[in-house]
């Protein structure tokens, strides 16, 4: 029987240089319990996953893993090998289970052999607790299971090279290989990025079923919804558990708001009419009157829950557009596959995007979805067809594993490239007061 609490921990404090990102968190984690992580960007989600999984140990305080239990970590951009084919990487997942059969066949043929008269005792006791554990994990049928779980989460084919999968289908593999190890605790960060919609529903369905605990950070409120039992916010650096799923979370939430908003209007009132009091009154004067004085200035001093800050994302308008924007006549774009043959992708794919029209890409991982967008801004060139760009539209590209981004930057360098002025359409304004902005 599983321990009560799978995960412990005390008084986790966890700082970037001078700034506290979690601060005295001390929590315990239930076995088989679902739990989504909240938060404002920055507030720590993904940093409490990593100390979870024993990746950042530069903690104050303790982080403790149950005795015998397993843990696997699923990142927004998992970590596969991409020399491997899907079926390689998924062996690689299961290699302590064939690890113990190998160790099981030998044994089996040790004991074949007439020398191993002295030894047999030891190879029966070790062979009987091989025998235990494969049984248990279900060993003897790991290349069925392997194909069980392929066909479920629809991965490309078992010699598909995972250097040529796309984002999504990377990310089924990576959930793929997670399922069939069977950690006590999966932590999964963003775990529906890339995702088509047949997936994710899938997902939910596995997750919900799932003997283990799963903990899971993501922006998408409704896999919260259908998965979560519990939520914790973190916020101002602290850990806050909420019992139920997202919606639940929502309208207490909404409660403790509405209860800090009737204090916080109290301690207005209350501070106006004191310094009524202290401005108008002789008697401010008396030292007698220190204490009322005293109480005021604490009172002024207290802290009380600020509002979340709005993010607000400026786009300046860009050159007026002309009628044509963007053309699409015959493109035809295929990839080889494992085996040297032809994927096709698109095949004489045609439109036109008119002006102002915002248009959604829509369709299962690995049909071409990314692959158009890089055949708009010529990171690709089509096999086949014209795709064509009005003369005054200007192109911008946030791709889904954000390569443009520098990693020895910092976010100002990168924004603004050192500058000191930054441009906004036709207008510009300082680097700093945007980026802080």
């Amino acid at each position: 029987m599983p321990p009560q609490f799978v995960f412990e921990m005390h008084d986790v404090t966890k700082m970037y240089g001078d700034k506290v990102v979690l601060q005295d968190i001390s929590l315990s984690f239930f076995y088989g319990a679902k739990i989504g992580i909240v938060g404002e960007n920055g507030s720590g989600k993904s940093t409490l996953l990593k100390i979870m999984a024993g990746l950042d140990k530069d903690i104050q305080g303790t982080a403790t893993l149950g005795k015998g239990m397993s843990v696997k970590y699923i990142a927004q951009e998992p970590v596969l090998d991409l020399d491997k084919t899907v079926r390689e990487n998924l062996r690689m997942a299961m290699k302590p289970v064939h690890d113990l059969v190998d160790r099981f066949n030998a044994i089996s043929d040790r004991m074949g052999d007439p020398q191993a008269g002295d030894d047999m005792d030891a190879l029966l006791e070790e062979m009987g607790h091989l025998q235990e554990k494969i049984d248990a994990c279900d060993g003897w049928e790991v290349e069925r299971l392997m194909d069980i779980a392929s066909d479920a989460l629809v991965l490309p084919p078992d010699d598909s090279p995972v250097r040529q999968l796309s984002g999504g289908e990377r990310r089924r593999v990576a959930l793929c290989m997670a399922l069939l190890e069977k950690p006590d605790l999966l932590l999964l960060d963003e775990p529906t990025n890339h995702l088509d919609a047949e997936t994710v529903q899938w997902l939910e369905a596995a997750l919900r079923d799932y003997p283990g605990t799963v903990i899971i950070v993501t922006h998408d409120r409704y896999f919260l919804d259908n998965i979560t039992r519990w939520i914790l916010e973190l916020e101002n650096a602290r850990g806050l558990p909420f019992e139920g799923n997202y919606s639940s979370w929502l309208q207490q939430k909404a409660e403790l708001l509405r209860i800090a908003e009737k204090k916080e209007s109290q301690r207005q009132r209350t501070l106006a009419r004191e310094l009524d009091w202290i401005r108008m009154s002789h008697q401010a004067r008396n030292q007698k009157n220190q204490a009322r004085i005293n109480a005021y200035e604490q009172l002024a001093g207290q802290t009380v829950m600020d509002a979340a800050s709005e993010t607000i994302i400026q786009i300046a308008p860009g050159p007026r557009l002309g009628e044509k924007v963007l053309t699409f006549a015959g493109v035809s774009k295929s990839f080889a596959d494992g085996d040297g043959n032809p994927l096709n992708l698109l095949t004489d794919c045609s439109f036109d995007v008119p002006r102002g029209a915002i248009v959604g890409v829509i369709g299962p991982n690995g049909t071409g979805k990314t692959t158009m967008l890089r055949l708009i801004v010529s990171q690709e060139k089509p096999d086949a067809g014209t795709v064509t760009i009005g003369p005054s539209v200007v192109l911008s590209y946030v791709d889904q594993h954000r390569d443009a981004l520098d990693d020895s930057k910092t976010i100002f360098e990168e924004i603004t490239d050192g500058a000191d002025r930054i441009e906004l359409g036709s207008a510009s304004m300082m680097s700093r007061s945007y980026v802080a902005r």
